[in-house]
């Protein structure tokens, strides 16, 4: 954890980008910008040129970065870091990529896709991708808005996609993995408003609250589920944050995670331990948790700060403690966790800076 062991916690938990110096922004681009132009290794696995499409084919923006949704991703992570951070010093390096790729033409080739594919990348690639749009909404310099404006078709089919499947469900999946409904509907909702798009933040916010209003004692000694990059109990809590405001989220808290006042248990406080060698690299999805626990743990005291001091502290120092045991991993030569960690503290290190409710 070189980069991060003499910054103070309240800057690293700040969500603030304006500490990131020149050295540390091109190195959490490296691993995006490598990835976004790397084919292979693909999840596809080896194919028959002759007979198979290659990911260039079939996905000639977002065929980098081992599958859709991590390209997605390490490009929302690239777009976020030029907008944060000032005079970035691989800007140039980053707009030439991004334009080889962003086309009038291969837009209109993944939009095809989609019209044949509807349920590709359900939830977790569309609600990446609709972040990735709302990014470059935020940006106001360079050339977000031509980027923006070539995407244009496939954010529409998306948010078409998202209409009529994602929030027309009946039942939530609770999974760590990448079926989360709740982590699909924090994205949605934070796009939405972003845009200023009301009618999809209402529908958004009515489904999160017709599938989550009415839980209660969460089981969240289960946890983790399996190898999760996502806490299913710690993501809906942060979804419900953006749906319920003031008493009605502390009651709603109370009654989902009742202990979290009177010590939380180590489920939620304590970081996971990710044990290193197995061969697939399914253990740094737990590096991965380690992160995304530690920008709900922080988004959810924020939510409460002003209220119940106590209970914010408590989750402030286990968000503290889950940003630290994940950053001391996330920067790993392993391409099984390189080709998405860095997005994950990307989204950690500048939640507040736009775009990540409630900022």
């Amino acid at each position: 954890m070189d980069a991060f062991e003499s910054v103070e916690s309240r800057t690293v938990l700040s969500g603030r980008g304006d500490w990131l110096d020149t050295d540390l922004a091109a190195r959490l681009s490296r691993r995006p910008l490598e990835g976004v132009e790397t084919e292979f290794p693909h999840y596809q696995g080896s194919i028959d040129a002759e007979t198979v499409e290659r990911p260039t084919e079939r996905h000639p923006v977002f065929y980098g970065s081992f599958d859709w949704h991590s390209s997605v991703h390490s490009h929302w992570s690239l777009f976020r870091l030029l907008r944060v951070c000032d005079e970035h010093p691989a800007e140039a390096e980053i707009t030439r990529s991004v334009e080889r790729r962003l086309t009038p033409e291969t837009v209109a080739r993944e939009v095809a896709y989609f019209e044949e594919n509807e349920s590709f990348e359900r939830p977790y690639g569309w609600a990446w991708f609709l972040r990735l749009a709302a990014e470059l909404h935020l940006w106001d310099d360079g050339p977000a808005d031509d980027w923006r404006r070539v995407l244009e078709p496939l954010e529409a089919r998306i948010v078409t996609l998202v209409e009529s499947a994602l929030l027309a469900r009946e039942r939530p999946i609770r999974v760590g993995t990448h079926d989360n409904t709740a982590f699909a509907l924090g994205c949605v909702l934070d796009y939405a408003r972003v845009i200023g798009d009301d009618s999809l933040a209402a529908a958004a916010a009515d489904t999160s609250r017709e599938l989550f209003a009415a839980d209660c004692d969460y089981p969240v000694e289960y946890e983790p589920l399996g190898w999760d990059f996502l806490s299913p109990a710690l993501v809906e809590a942060d979804l419900m944050r953006r749906v319920l405001d003031g008493d009605a989220f502390e009651t709603w808290l109370d009654g989902f995670l009742p202990d979290v006042r009177t010590g939380p248990s180590d489920a939620v406080s304590a970081p996971v331990e990710a044990p290193p060698g197995t061969d697939d690299g399914a253990e740094l999805h737990l590096v991965g948790l380690n992160l995304s626990k530690a920008w709900c743990l922080a988004g959810v005291a924020a939510a409460l700060r002003g209220r119940d001091p106590r209970t914010v502290a408590t989750l402030e120092r286990s968000a503290v403690r889950h940003a630290r045991r994940g950053l001391a991993r996330a920067f790993t030569d392993e391409y099984a966790g390189a080709h998405w960690l860095s997005s994950f503290v990307v989204y950690l290190l500048t939640r507040n800076e736009g775009g990540i409710a409630p900022a």
